[in-house]
């Protein structure tokens, strides 16, 4: 696995090899040798996996607090997707900036989103995603941004064609958020 920075402190994308012959493919979806700097002592405790179809529909953005913060380690199965994390970490060199990254089975990309960060995407194309999370889903401690934070300010490629209830009820943050403090 080749591992990239981002722009967001902590925020990696890595990327593993997709070897092809007359059979199909073969990709290593999850090393936890080469992931282990990223999510270190941490183990996947729950797997989920979405599935997507209206394009510039957007989910998001989400997160946990504390004491049910995780990692999140996002591959995209099908499809294509405008994936974006946004650091809420209190004390953070890049708090309330934004990365994205584009997500398809091709790029054999996966995204890796430290905890105390949101998470969401916008679809390109009709998609499906895997995600990998180092805690079970806790509702009590569920946070989530809207996608159009002013604060944050993030640049959707799409017109946003569908958004959930629940995702569309966020509060939108004011000037006393100070972050998510680890």
């Amino acid at each position: 696995m080749q591992i990239k920075e981002t722009s967001l402190a902590g925020v990696v994308v890595a990327n593993s090899d997709i070897t092809s012959d007359s059979r199909g493919s073969f990709q290593r979806v999850y090393c936890q040798e080469a992931l282990q700097p990223y999510i270190k002592d941490k183990a996947i405790i729950q797997i989920n996996h979405s599935k997507t179809l209206d394009v510039g529909a957007i989910r998001g953005l989400h997160f946990q607090y504390p004491p049910a913060t995780e990692i999140k380690i996002v591959r995209c199965l099908q499809g294509k997707v405008f994936d974006v994390v946004v650091d809420l970490r209190k004390n953070s060199p890049t708090f309330l900036q934004w990365h994205a990254e584009e997500l398809s089975p091709s790029s054999g990309q996966m995204l890796i989103i430290p905890e105390g960060c949101a998470h969401g995407f916008q679809v390109l194309e009709s998609a499906e995603l895997l995600y990998l999370h180092t805690n079970s889903y806790q509702p009590e401690y569920e946070g989530g941004l809207l996608y159009d934070e002013p604060m944050i300010n993030i640049q959707w490629p799409l017109s946003r064609t569908e958004i959930s209830d629940r995702d569309n009820s966020f509060l939108k943050l004011d000037k006393t958020f100070s972050g998510i403090e680890l």
